[in-house]
């Protein structure tokens, strides 16, 4: 795709949603990076059903700490990997007390230490929680990114990289919302819905031009 198409692109969905956020439930920039540890593998719907009892439990990582696995772990049961995960976040809310006086660190390398903080998700927290220029590439984004054309690569990382050299850094910050956003309800993964895309014009998708699937007769 083009330079001047992937501008197009990107202010079409910008169009669409001028003010994008995460479906996280979150108050602070720890919350946030709890939520984004527990979504792995899990929608953003049952993260929050589950957070909602956590954090009014534990709001902060002394909390969460004194908590500990024991008692994180009831509240995310429903959870995927909700064991490991427990695990994680007690160990995680222990580190930042211990090392970073209870605050959410805004440096990559420092949020890259904690357990359960990849790279993804510290891109999320570094742009969310901190207003940076990071673009955290999940599947939902992966898949755009290559089957559009905006930004194709083999990996997480190549696509990553491509995407924040791509896309004009007027956009750069909120363009995670939208790609993300765009990937789970318009261009999914088994039957993207390009008839209601707002940004086929300049999708280079071979199957872009297929139409809305037809409402079958009520037969008696």
């Amino acid at each position: 795709m083009p330079d001047a198409d992937v501008r197009a692109f990107i202010e079409a969905l910008a169009r669409a949603n001028p003010n994008p956020r995460s479906e996280l439930d979150y108050a602070s920039p720890f919350q946030l990076l709890v939520a984004v540890v527990l979504s792995a593998q899990a929608t953003d719907a049952a993260v929050n059903k589950a957070t909602r009892g956590l954090f009014a439990a534990a709001p902060t990582p002394e909390r969460m700490a004194a908590l500990g696995e024991e008692g994180i772990a009831p509240f995310i049961r429903t959870i995927g990997l909700w064991r490991a995960k427990a695990r994680a976040v007690a160990a995680l809310s222990r580190l930042l007390v211990e090392r970073h006086g209870g605050a959410v660190p805004a440096d990559r390398a420092a949020l890259e230490a904690l357990p359960g903080v990849g790279r993804k998700t510290a891109n999320v927290v570094l742009n969310v929680a901190f207003g940076q220029e990071t673009m955290a590439v999940d599947t939902h984004i992966f898949r755009l990114a290559n089957r559009t054309g905006l930004a194709p690569g083999k990996d997480v990382r190549a696509v990553e990289e491509a995407l924040v050299r791509r896309i004009p850094r007027a956009y750069l910050r909120d363009a995670h919302h939208w790609l993300i956003l765009h990937g789970r309800y318009v261009c999914k993964a088994r039957r993207p819905e390009c008839w209601r895309c707002v940004a086929k014009p300049w999708c280079r998708y071979e199957g872009r031009n297929a139409e809305a699937p037809q409402a079958q007769p009520n037969r008696p």
